[in-house]
């Protein structure tokens, strides 16, 4: 490849449509070009080390047989064992699961972790689960891929409708196997069985922090600042209570149910008594009720989309009020909308920097499990906040040098890191 040529890699075409996978590869495309990535490193980098499809019979309650389709990603492990959630969704995709895998070898990479990146996913709706065709799901998937999973192989974690349990039954389900109880090979766990304190909060707590530290190099105070999040699960439940305790008026939080808006301030911690009794926010009586296509173009100085992939379009970027922007979920910002909010002039903290926290945390947990000593709380957040903070800086201080979005600058780092371990360590062949 001479000097004079532009080209460093031949990038993957790819239609203007809210594909996952599509949106990341048009992120990674800009930083592989300002990096001048060679071809061969390249192509290794944008291609998954492993894909399996499985699939997972069960026996239902009534006494039918049903099968159930099953994926785990392991888009890399060049930097470490791969790490990555599993998710239980009826629509959930291949591509999805592609997107989400490349997702967490960035993020990994971003906060220094010694992981690779990986994601798996069972096609299911848990709605219409029982608690028992639930557990044969988990084991049955568990036991299919047990020459995949494994403490310094492939780690599982909790990740959309699973949780603690879900993550206890494969914990168990490979232990049986192995014949030796493993705590290590998965994380967000129960805390009786190897969890770590501070988990559960991690990737709500990793989105307050970068949040914060945002602010501060806009000159934003947090007591003059509204915030909107949408999504009000785990991550968003957990952002809006830290940014209220810092002082953030919360005007609005949505779930799938509906749209809550209070421009006097939402109590968070009402909301939260109010899904734990009702578990939606369907007519919650502390806020108006308003149409959720209209919910991210609210008046606001933060927004947190914490939902799902594909949130922010080219459509309604153009509506967005907001001065920062930190995804809390994975992707729900696509491609064609980056340029749109830069233009704005709105900070983007990105999905890889920003809802870090929770990869973080699971390392913090397989650390433990693995010396078999724990931590306290105090030491797990304090750790949690030195590494997202040094994180955000490394990324601003990127973005400032070569005069790119937080998101380019962020997806530099980590190509960066991964390509440099990859040259470092060769290809065995």
């Amino acid at each position: 490849m001479t000097e004079e040529s532009s080209v460093y890699y031949e990038p993957t075409p790819i239609p203007d449509k809210n594909n996952p996978f599509e949106s990341m590869m048009k992120r990674f495309d800009v930083a592989a070009d300002i990096l001048k990535l060679e071809p061969g490193v390249y192509k290794y980098l944008k291609t998954p080390t492993k894909q399996v499809i499985i699939s997972i019979p069960i026996q239902m309650d009534d006494g039918r047989m049903e099968i159930f389709e099953g994926y785990r990603v392991i888009h890399n492990d060049v930097l470490g064992p791969s790490k990555g959630g599993i998710r239980y969704a009826p629509d959930v995709s291949l591509d999805e699961v592609k997107a989400l895998a490349a997702w967490m070898t960035w993020k990994c990479a971003v906060m220094n972790i010694p992981f690779g990146g990986a994601k798996g996913a069972v096609r299911c709706d848990v709605t219409k689960l029982t608690r028992v065709e639930l557990e044969k799901i988990t084991r049955r998937y568990t036991s299919n891929l047990l020459d995949v999973f494994g403490p310094d192989r492939d780690i599982p974690a909790p990740d959309m409708n699973t949780d603690e349990q879900v993550m206890a039954w494969i914990m168990d389900t490979y232990s049986m196997h192995m014949k030796r109880t493993e705590t290590a090979v998965v994380t967000g766990k129960p805390l009786i069985i190897g969890g770590s304190l501070g988990r559960r909060e991690a990737t709500g707590r990793g989105c307050m922090i970068t949040t914060l530290a945002a602010m501060e190099k806009l000159g934003i105070k947090p007591t003059d600042t509204t915030v909107v999040v949408q999504g009000f699960g785990n991550v968003g439940s957990v952002t809006a209570e830290l940014l209220a305790e810092r002082g953030c008026k919360i005007v609005g939080i949505s779930d799938v149910s509906t749209s809550c808006v209070n421009t006097n301030g939402i109590n968070v911690e009402e909301a939260l008594k109010w899904v734990s009794k009702h578990r939606l926010l369907k007519s919650f009586p502390g806020a108006d009720h308003i149409r959720p296509e209209t919910f991210l173009e609210l008046p606001c100085d933060v927004l947190v989309p914490a939902a799902r992939e594909g949130q922010i379009t080219a459509k309604n970027a153009l509506k967005i009020k907001a001065k920062i922007i930190c995804e809390g979920a994975n992707g729900p910002t696509v491609a064609n909308a980056d340029p749109i909010l830069q233009q704005k002039g709105i900070m983007v903290i990105p999905d890889i920097l920003a809802n870090a926290g929770g990869v973080t945390v699971s390392y913090f947990e397989w650390v433990q499990d693995r010396i078999g000593y724990f931590w306290t709380l105090d030491r797990v957040n304090r750790r949690l906040e030195r590494m997202m903070r040094q994180s955000f800086e490394t990324v601003y201080s990127t973005a400032q040098h070569y005069k790119v979005s937080l998101r380019i600058a962020a997806y530099i780092i980590a190509i960066d890191k991964v390509a440099k371990t990859l040259k470092v360590r060769g290809i065995y062949g």
